[in-house]
């Protein structure tokens, strides 16, 4: 289940173009961004370990998304 609101999820689609959204459809999407953002939040926190700091910033998620292409 996705952390993220449906709602907003839903806006993100139709923002893209979308006349109409299923709710199933933005919750799959909003499950796959969820799951996205995980995997760039722990790359994040292990640079942010690296540089010996415990506070994660724009740059770390930055990095990590690079890291992940």
């Amino acid at each position: 289940m996705s952390e993220l609101p449906i709602a907003a999820v839903d806006r993100l689609i139709r923002k893209a173009g979308a006349e109409r959204v299923s709710e199933e459809a933005a919750e799959a999407l909003g499950k796959i961004l969820s799951d996205v953002a995980i995997d760039i939040s722990s790359q994040a926190i292990e640079l942010a370990k690296h540089a010996k700091r415990k506070t994660v910033t724009a740059e770390d998620i930055q990095l990590a998304t690079k890291t992940m292409q």
